[in-house]
């Protein structure tokens, strides 16, 4: 629930960076939050997490109202939701891994559904914001990151490592490495036009 929130509310953020009004930044915030657990969750066959339990949106909704009218006057730095963004991105990773190998995935499958769950919401939310999605520009690591903590918690899981160690090492390790690329220009091989 804590990640979902995370999520909605950066979403919320960016919508009222660009100017949008409340529906506006409540879908946003939706889509940001609940964009890739829904395909996870429908890939996998499961029933979609927040149709199972609608808690998640309505404790969502309420936080994206109170956030859109607590900063709705307040100029906005452009990239203030970066570092509530690096923790969802984490946290979803590693959330959707473990649920996918809950699932009965396979390895590969599982760490592809932790990097879906982890990078989507903010690709859609990009996208709706008219920006390109972080995931697409240059040496940001962002699939990077999600990459790295849903790999750790697949090699810690199949090394019997218990749940909570598993899930704590793929948070550290996937925030560490968009951190690294946020504060210490990490960047990934991107393609160098030739001219």
């Amino acid at each position: 629930m804590n990640t979902l929130l995370l999520y909605w509310i950066t979403g919320v953020l960016e919508a009222g960076r660009k100017g949008m009004d409340i529906v506006g930044a409540s879908a946003i915030g939706l889509v940001c939050a609940a964009g890739g657990g829904t395909l996870r969750d429908l890939l996998l066959g499961r029933k979609v997490f927040w149709i199972a339990d609608q808690t998640y949106l309505l404790v969502a909704l309420l936080a994206a109202v109170m956030v859109y009218l607590l900063v709705r006057n307040v100029r906005l730095p452009p990239r203030l939701f970066l570092i509530p963004d690096a923790i969802g991105l984490a946290l979803f990773s590693v959330s959707g891994t473990l649920i996918a190998l809950h699932s009965g995935a396979p390895w590969l499958v599982a760490a592809l559904m932790g990097v879906i769950t982890g990078v989507l919401g903010g690709v859609l939310r990009d996208i709706l914001c008219n920006d390109i999605p972080l995931i697409f520009l240059p040496g940001e690591l962002y699939a990077v990151a999600a990459t790295g903590g849903s790999l750790t918690v697949v090699i810690l899981k199949a090394l019997e490592f218990s749940q909570p160690v598993a899930a704590c090492s793929g948070f550290v390790i996937a925030l560490g490495l968009r951190a690294a690329g946020m504060f210490l220009q990490w960047r990934a091989p991107h393609w160098k036009p030739r001219e």
